[in-house]
Order: structure tokens, then sequence, then C-alpha cells
């Protein structure tokens, strides 16, 4: 219920309403008529409409919850109180937005429209109200409730409350009337940027913004509270500024300088809601009630679109990575080795995440670069939060003698691919670790049952294999075998939730999921350069099917050692019909041009961008079937192969660890959409052009 608030705060004396418990003057509305609100009054004739949504840990507004709210509304307007408190009973927040399974399933806009439309009612109507009303927000407070709080005449932010409108990453753009009102109630210029980046405000920025009116400490909000009922607390005004940017010139002049920021990020025939928005704005902005008119139109025709039902799709197959996380572990102590730039960045991150870690190396100079490199990411992703920054850098603690083994609950091991050097390093480890403590390897390739020989403990090791660049991507690879302990899986699995990561569960196989499928994209590319094809005409053909970057920048990004490993690892074990690795790779890895942490690859790289020739040819229309069907006839082989046995853990995986486009919804999911049959047909004519590497895998038939 309201776990996590203070026994003395009114959210408790609201909810615990009972004649044993009440303080002066409060009274309960009893018995309750609503499944998902909870309605008082307190001795001043204050109503407080709690919502605690029924059989869930979090509140999202469903059709339900809003047919609630406008009975209260119904109610409030015939025995009108001193005002109304708005807040959630919910200890994680106030409301994580819509509940948007109500929309699955929905083939008619109209259907949508009409839903849409209701929901506009209510929330008109909680603005229509005479009496002050008044949003608190604790926790987070996005999409659906932000629009909710926009509706209400005073927002207060209790202190570390987060602000945003994530319905961007859906496919979608705001719905509930608030890209009318945060565009009226702020710069609308910058409300255009929160709503199509789909980021989250703290709770000081938002105040900054003139989204909420005040942050106070959860002790304050009744002072708060009281303050906005004498008429003390003001909310913000339109300024000459904003009301300029809002005129019809300035939208114009401003929607044609978005549309191309917003291609930079997401292509117009991929992800259309940036520029469906952008469009609302430009034509309906300034006029309130239009806006909102045309706001549910343009929603309606969102939702039923490809690229939105497959973002919702992405969505969902977050949310089951998290439930393989489960319980988080008690663990408060990391040890890595390795202070290369997948452990020290590994390190940077778990330490970021308040747990302690100590980092060790044979030498200092890579631990230094580590700690310099991980102060960097500090102040990028810290949002000038020194004092958080500087509780990261305390917990990042180099350790030049290994000291922090003994004492680590987990120990993860971050060296170069090398299973002779690997081996060294747990026979020198394994014995200074406590009772209980577990082993990880975060090796990208190599198979446990390889691993594991020469340990004591084998059903403690475990994989935990990161992407780089850890801070940014989310999925870590948690690779089980044979003799693996479940105890140890679990754990491993509530870890990576435990720092904020995605846990896709593998068996022990060469290249696990990712570095699996992601290999034969890389070779196809490097056996189109080795046919006189640009390199940048490759990138583009990947990046027209819409990956985030193309097979010869990953690369280089990934580092060429790496992927030298990892093809030459996987065509031994496998015995691959790959391409022959080009001499011209090997000779570059061996003269340190490995991509962009050396500066020069198959790019050369300034200020961390490939430099690319922007002269060189476009894709034909081959191309990108060349690069992309060989990674999706890998992910069916992985399935065949019981490498994994959930398809959808498969489509996140290759989501989340190598940026498979989104909108797609996953390589086995876009396989089926464009048709199993169609996809076999063209593997077997590309093997005849190129070679038996395209040849069907036998897994195609089981998925029909």
């Amino acid at each position: 219920m309201a776990d996590g608030f203070d026994k003395n705060d009114l959210v408790l004396k609201t909810l615990r309403a009972r004649d044993e418990e009440l303080g002066p003057g409060v009274k309960s509305t009893a018995p309750q008529p609503y499944k998902n609100w909870r309605v008082t009054r307190d001795g001043d004739n204050l109503a407080w409409a709690v919502l605690d949504k029924q059989y869930a840990s979090a509140n999202t507004l469903s059709a339900e919850v809003l047919e609630e709210l406008d009975a209260i509304l119904t109610d409030l307007e015939a025995n009108r109180p001193k005002g109304l408190v708005i807040r959630s009973a919910k200890s994680s927040g106030f409301i994580a937005g819509a509940d948007i399974t109500q929309f699955l399933g929905m083939t008619d806009e109209a259907e949508v429209a009409a839903q849409m439309t209701r929901a506009h009612a209510v929330a008109d109507r909680l603005e229509a109200l005479t009496i002050p009303t008044i949003a608190v927000i604790h926790g987070y407070c996005l999409g659906g409730g932000l629009e909710v709080a926009l509706a209400c005449h005073h927002r207060i932010g209790v202190e570390g409350s987060t602000y945003g409108f994530p319905e961007i990453q859906l496919g979608l753009h705001p719905g509930l009337g608030g890209t009318a009102r945060l565009t009226r109630l702020i710069d609308p210029l910058e409300a255009m940027q929160i709503m199509l980046t789909g980021k989250t405000l703290p709770a000081r920025k938002a105040k900054s913004l003139g989204i909420i009116d005040v942050v106070v400490p959860e002790r304050h909000v009744e002072a708060a509270i009281q303050a906005a009922l004498a008429g003390k607390l003001s909310s913000p005004k339109p300024t000459l500024k904003s009301r300029v940017l809002d005129s019809g010139p300035a939208r114009k002049l401003l929607a044609q300088r978005m549309r191309p920021e917003a291609d930079k990020q997401a292509p117009h025939k991929n992800y259309p809601a940036p520029y469906a928005l952008i469009d609302l704005w430009e034509k309906y902005g300034g006029d309130f009630e239009a806006m909102k008119r045309e706001e549910i139109k343009s929603f309606a025709h969102l939702v039923l679109s490809e690229a939105s039902k497959n973002l919702v799709r992405v969505f969902f197959l977050r949310m089951k990575l998290q439930g393989v996380a489960g319980k988080p572990p008690k663990i408060k102590h990391v040890h890595v080795i390795g202070a290369g730039a997948m452990g020290g960045d590994i390190a940077a991150w778990v330490a970021w995440r308040g747990l302690t870690v100590t980092l060790g190396d044979v030498k200092p100079e890579p631990l230094a670069g580590a700690i310099k490199r991980a102060a960097a990411l500090y102040e990028k992703i810290g949002r000038g939060d020194s004092l958080r920054i500087r509780d990261a850098m305390d917990r990042l603690i180099p350790d030049l003698k290994g000291e922090g083994i003994a004492g680590a609950d987990i120990v993860i091991e971050a060296v170069p691919e090398n299973l002779k050097l690997k081996h060294a390093i747990y026979a020198a480890t394994e014995p200074k670790m406590k009772a209980g403590a577990i082993l990880a390897s975060n090796t990208s390739s190599i198979p446990f049952e390889e691993l594991r020989t020469g340990l004591k403990k084998p059903e403690r090791l475990v994989g935990l294999h990161f992407f780089n660049p850890v801070s940014r991507m989310t999925l870590v690879e948690v690779i089980s075998h044979d003799q693996l302990d479940a105890e140890v899986e679990r754990t491993a699995r509530g870890f990576a939730g435990l720092i904020d990561r995605l846990p896709a569960p593998a068996k022990s196989a060469p290249g696990f999921i990712v570095n699996r499928a992601l290999t034969p994209y890389l070779q196809e590319a490097m056996a189109m350069l080795d046919e006189g094809i640009a390199k940048e005409t490759i990138d583009k053909a990947a990046e027209d099917f819409g990956m985030p970057m193309g097979p010869i920048e990953l690369a280089d990004t990934v580092g060429l050692d790496i992927c030298l490993d990892v093809a030459e690892m996987l065509k031994r074990e496998l015995n691959w019909a790959m391409p022959d690795t080009p001499d011209w790779l090997r000779e570059k890895v061996e003269a340190k041009k490995l991509g962009r942490k050396t500066g020069e690859g198959l790019y050369v790289w300034k200020a961390g961008h490939a430099v690319k020739d922007p002269k060189a040819a476009k894709p034909d229309a081959d191309m990108a079937d060349r690069l992309i069907l060989p990674m999706l006839n890998t992910c069916v082989t992985l399935l065949r192969e019981k490498v994994s046995d959930d398809a959808d853990v498969v489509d996140a995986a290759m989501i989340f660890g190598s940026g498979f486009a989104p909108f797609r919804g996953g390589p086995i999911h876009y396989a089926k959409a464009r048709g199993i049959a169609e996809i076999k047909a063209r593997l077997a004519e590309l093997a005849e052009k190129h070679g038996e590497r395209f040849k069907p895998d036998a897994g195609w038939d089981a998925l029909g």
C-alpha cells in the first residue's frame, strides 16, 4: 500500500483511517466504492483521492481508473470540499503512464479515438473544477500520470521525483491532452524537446522549467498543500517569449528545424511519431482546444501503426527480461579483474549503481585510465549531481594487489579472450574467494565447458557478458552450463537487475546469442569490402534497414581485435561456412589499428566519430538482405540448438545487445512478419549467388 512513507505523513493517515488511528477531525468514507481509489476528507473538508491500482505494483492509467476518477469528480461537484489532493499509495511513484495493454488488439482508429475522447473528458473535467486541485507527486510521474498532474491547478513535487513523456519510445506522443497542456504551460520549445526526446527530468529541473510549482521533502508536503490552498503557491505564467514561440510564424520556422534534427535520431520512414508531434504543434499550437482535438486523431493513428506496435512489443520484451531478474540479491561488494575498456567500464557502472567495487589489474596504468574514464562518465550521466558523482567515485576503488577478492560477493573476470590467461587468473583467484562468492566471466564467446576446466567449484562459475559501451547497452547475457548451481544462476540474473541491466539467459555455446548472431552480419560486411564495395555504402544499407550503425562502424566500435577473435573461434568451434578472414584485416589488427579505441581501424576516427565519405555510392537492393538475413538465419539456429528456447529472449537480446532495429520488433518477429517462406526463398537465392553460408537453417520449418 504505502510502504516507504513515514508513518506520520498525511497519506498513511488517509489510507489507514480507522477509528483507533484517526487523527483529529479526520473521517473516512466507508465503505469505499472504488477498486483503485481511496477517497477521504479531513477535518478541514479537504478531499483526498489516493490512487492505489488494484492488483498492481505500480499505478497506471486505464479506462477503469479514469472512469472511477470521473465518478469521484461527480461526487465532489455535488458535495464541494475545500480542495482536492491527488496522491499515489504506491511507494515507487505517482503514475507510471497509461496501461498500454488496453490498446492491444485494437484495429479501428475510430474505436481508439472514442476511448481517448472519453479519457480527455475526465482530464478536462478535473481541470475545470472550481476548487483548488493539487497533485502531490513522489517517485515517477510519467506519460499519462504527468498529463493528470498537468490537469490539476498545482503540482507539488516531493524530493527525488522524476517527470517525463516517454511515449515517443513507444512510437506515440502524449494522448491525454499533454501536448496542448505542456506547450501552454511552459516554453513550447522546451516542451517539444521533452516530448520528442522522451527523457525524464529530475524534480528541480522540472521546477525550473515551470512544470511543477515547488519541490519539498516529504515532511513539508502538508505545508505546501496549505500554501496552495491559501493561494500562496504561485503557478508559472506564460512569458512573452513563450507567446512569441507559440505564434504561427515561429512554430513554422521551428518545426522546419526540428524535423532534420529528429531525422538524425529517428528516420521518418521508420519512426513516424516525432513528425506527427511536430506537425500537430506546427498546425495547432496556440489553439488549446484544437490541439487537444487533433491530438486524439493523431494518437489514434499512431497506436495502430506497425512502428508503434513493434515498439510496444519491445517495451514488453524489456519487462520480460526485468521479470527474469527476479528478486534483487544481497550483493554489496563486487571485484572486477581487468581494468581495460570492458572491465573498467563494468566497474564504473556497478559503482554508479550503488555497490562497492574494487578494480584489479597487474599494472597501475590501466587502473588510472579506468578511473579517469569513470570520472568522465559520471560527469556525463550525473546531470550535475556532484554528491552522487562523489559517492560513486568513492565506491570505485583501485586495487593493484587484488585485496578486494577476499571480501567480494561476486568476482567478475574481464580480461582479453585468451583461454590460457583466464585459466591462470581463475587458479590464482578461486582460493582467495570467500565461501559462497560467485566467479563470473565477461567472456564474449568462449564456451564455459572450456573455461571451468581446473576449477575446484565449477558450479559457482557463471557468465555475465556485458556489451560495449556498458553505460548505454542495457543487456547482460547470463550464461549457464550443465554444472552451474541453480542458485548461482538466479543470483547472477538478480545481480543484472540490481545494477539496472536486463538479463538474457543463454546456455553455454560458442558466441552465446548476440555475438553468434552478429558474426555472420559482420563477416558478410567484410566479404562485401573484399568485393570492392565502399564501407560507407555497406553501412548505409544496414542503416536504411534500421540498424543504429552499420556493420563496418560497429566492428570498429567493438574493436577489430575482438571481432577477429570471435570470428575465428566460431569458425573453429562450429565449422561454419563463413567467408575466410581477409589478410588485410589481420594486418590491421597486428598493426594495432583496432578501430575507435586506437583512432583508426576500418575508418579513421576523430572526436569519437568515424570519418565517412559523403560521396560514396548508394546501396543496391540486395545489400540489406545480404547483411541481415544471415543474422536471422543464425537466430533460428540458436533456437534449434536450444542455446535459447525462447524466441522472445532472442529478439530481446538482439535489440538490447546489438541495437537490432527496434521498430521491427526483433529478428524473429521481423522474419515472421515478412513471411517465413519469403525469408527461406531469399536465403536460397542468396546461397546460389554468394555461397553455402546463406543456406536456410533447418529450424525455419519449426517457426511455421
